[in-house]
């Protein structure tokens, strides 16, 4: 008998307790691990950083009001009547390539564990939590492992250990850690449209001797991409089925936009490189160069040419922290991802506009084939 599945079984993105990516620092004062982390933090001024700590004010009134402070330089301050709550946690550090944890007061998933013999007591309290160290720091040359910790652990002293001046080697750690959590890329080509203008199917169309979308996945897979068609809803009602190599639209009526979040909603731990197949003049050394310039602490990496006003969102590799990004304007009524690129963080490499000419007429595409030919 078929079990019963109350709720659709959809993919997650891969998040810790409070983020994508996250460590807690532990095993010293609050004071040493802000210190140590605003100190890495600056030599890793590529990526998105965040550091989620408690308060130390006491008696402290429960808030009625919710208030965000901007200063015109960008800078936020936030002081709010909500509660931690892991679920917004994950979307607030959406953005972030990786968060560090005051370990004293919230667990994280992973962890870096400072020798201080102050804290002793402090380390036993949270042993059970030190189930996934990624290396150790003394606090001074002269910090010792506590018996209990190589009774639980012991293996541990085989872990990397660094002392707490080592800030260069230190950040050189988490920097890889960062870099083995950036995700990989597929290809997405778009198939879906109404095609109105045209008249006839744009993505059946021949410029190069066979149909225009079998050349743009030719040219997302030469670059190592596995690559999916984005196609229209399913007729469900038909009996129709997914084929494999395509991703039917699940978010109905809303055009490319909708192909994007249906393909992360497929795999929300890879980024999209999304490309229409109206823009026939894309070739590999772009793809390649778009490649070369991706940016994954970004929202996305995109074209724009050199004299347009804004970037291209379908020739575009969109980061798995785009979805929520995405789904958050969906939430307030916008299915535009031109309007999410423009409003977000994004990496734009400029362009000759010759390159990105989108292809919309039976004019257009005699004229584009002949150029092309």
């Amino acid at each position: 008998m078929k079990k019963h599945s109350k709720h659709t079984n959809l993919e997650r993105r891969d998040n810790d307790n409070f983020a994508p990516n996250e460590i807690a620092i532990l095993g010293t004062n609050c004071g040493n691990i802000s210190d140590l982390v605003h100190k890495v933090s600056q030599n890793l001024s590529n990526y998105k950083l965040a550091y989620f700590d408690a308060s130390h004010a006491k008696d402290v009134a429960k808030n009625k009001l919710s208030e965000y402070v901007f200063h015109h330089e960008g800078n936020l301050q936030i002081t709010t009547s909500g509660n931690i709550n892991k679920f917004q946690q994950r979307l607030d550090f959406a953005p972030f390539d990786y968060v560090f944890i005051n370990g004293n007061h919230y667990q994280g998933a992973k962890q870096i564990l400072i020798l201080d013999e102050a804290k002793e007591a402090s380390v036993l309290k949270r042993l059970e939590q030190l189930d996934r160290i990624q290396f150790v720091i003394k606090l001074n040359s002269e910090s010792k492992y506590f018996d209990f910790l190589e009774d639980k652990y012991p293996q541990i002293k085989n872990i990397t250990c660094y002392t707490i001046d080592e800030v260069d080697a230190i950040s050189n750690h988490i920097k890889n850690l960062i870099q083995e959590k950036i995700a990989p890329v597929k290809g997405l080509v778009l198939v879906g449209g109404k095609s109105t203008r045209m008249g006839q199917d744009k993505s059946k169309l021949d410029y190069f001797g066979k149909p225009q979308k079998e050349i743009v996945k030719e040219l997302l897979e030469s670059n190592n991409l596995e690559t999916f068609y984005s196609v229209k809803p399913l007729n469900e009602s038909r009996g129709d089925t997914e084929k494999e190599g395509e991703i039917s639209d699940k978010f109905i009526n809303l055009g490319p936009f909708g192909g994007i979040c249906s393909a992360f909603q497929k795999d929300p731990n890879t980024a999209w490189f999304v490309l229409a197949t109206d823009v026939p003049f894309i070739n590999a050394t772009l793809i390649q160069l778009l490649l070369k310039h991706r940016d994954p602490s970004k929202v996305a990496t995109a074209i724009k040419g050199k004299d347009k006003d804004f970037p291209e969102p379908l020739i575009t590799i969109y980061e798995p922290k785009a979805y929520s990004v995405l789904l958050q304007y969906l939430a307030q009524g916008y299915s535009c991802p031109r309007k999410v690129l423009i409003n977000s963080d994004v990496e734009i490499l400029e362009i000759d506009d010759d390159f990105i000419r989108n292809i919309n007429t039976p004019e257009e595409f005699k004229e584009a084939k002949k150029e092309l030919n």
